[in-house]
């Protein structure tokens, strides 16, 4: 018997999980366990040989995948010979689409720069980049792999770390040559002080260590703030105020000389983790990309 004709019950369950939204609501509308839901999606993708569900405690999404097999095999009368030409495409090289997200400044920094090896090594990976510094839901965004700054309180993510993020105060030439150079953290209160604000948070607090490892928390009153990093970074090469940003993220700006460090008696005294993340469940696709950042960014240390 063709091994096909067996995976028949198995994609009529996986059709109201996808249908349904959920095991439980498949479950119940099959009369059967939960468990045993969740066992035939388990079986259909281990002859797919791909995930075809992202799961999490809220909600499921389809992957590329499961996507492509739903609707491939939504007419039953061409189900046999769809579900052999998706198996096939999955066990060629990779391909598929791969969605990347990443602060503005971070993926114009680290990201942008790889993109050209990466489609060198998997032309069939068609990248979707998402830059965005607002905080997203990689299931609701369907997100395959992330970089993200801080802890990760999210349990379901895959995460490895890449690096660290640091902070230091910048301006330009022109800025410093009308307003002159902070001699002290209480200075800035002389400044035009350029900040990082979101719907969640506002960056207004700088923390100052000195040399004797004293710190010093000052609240800044913005003169201009804004939720885009780049705009940020921008702004203050155009000589409109101080700003605090990692260092690691205005290297061509500050070879340029268009910004200059000030207050440089005094350090940021914290760093946060930089993870590269992801969903645990992930396509031929999405893995080789993640393999390819990850071990990129590890072997050049660019990142931290």
């Amino acid at each position: 018997m063709d091994l096909s004709y067996l995976n028949l019950p198995l994609l009529h369950v996986f059709h109201r999980v996808a249908e349904r939204g959920s095991f439980q609501a498949a479950a119940n509308e099959l009369n059967l366990p939960r468990s045993s839901v969740s066992k035939k999606i388990r079986q259909l993708e281990a002859f797919v040989g791909q995930p075809l569900l992202h799961r999490s405690t809220r909600q499921l999404h389809l992957t590329d995948v499961g996507r492509n097999l739903l609707q491939g095999t939504g007419d039953l009368r061409a189900v046999l010979s769809n579900l052999h030409g998706i198996v096939d495409e999955t066990r060629d090289s990779p391909k598929g689409r791969v969605k990347i997200s990443a602060s503005i400044l971070m993926g114009q920094c680290f990201l942008v720069p790889v993109l050209k090896k990466l489609r060198q090594t998997y032309p069939d990976i068609v990248i979707e980049l998402s830059l965005d510094d607002q905080t997203v839901d990689l299931l609701e965004q369907n997100i395959d792999i992330a970089i993200r700054i801080g802890q990760l309180p999210d349990s379901s993510l895959i995460a490895r770390k890449i690096g660290e993020k640091r902070w230091g105060w910048f301006a330009s030439e022109s800025y410093l040559a009308e307003r002159g150079y902070p001699a002290s953290p209480q200075e800035l209160t002389q400044h035009d002080c350029l900040v990082f604000g979101n719907a969640s948070s506002t960056f207004n607090f700088w923390p100052f260590q000195d040399k004797d490892g004293q710190t010093e928390t000052l609240e800044v009153i913005p003169a201009i703030q804004t939720d885009n990093s780049r705009v940020l970074v921008d702004m203050a090469c155009d000589g409109l105020g101080i700003v605090m940003v990692d260092p690691g993220f205005i290297q061509k700006e500050c070879q340029s000389g268009q910004l200059v460090p000030v207050l440089t008696d005094w350090r940021h005294p914290e760093r946060s983790p930089i993870h590269l993340v992801c969903i645990g469940e992930r396509t031929k696709a999405s893995q080789a990309v993640w393999q390819f950042l990850l071990e990129h960014w590890q072997r050049t240390g660019d990142i931290g």
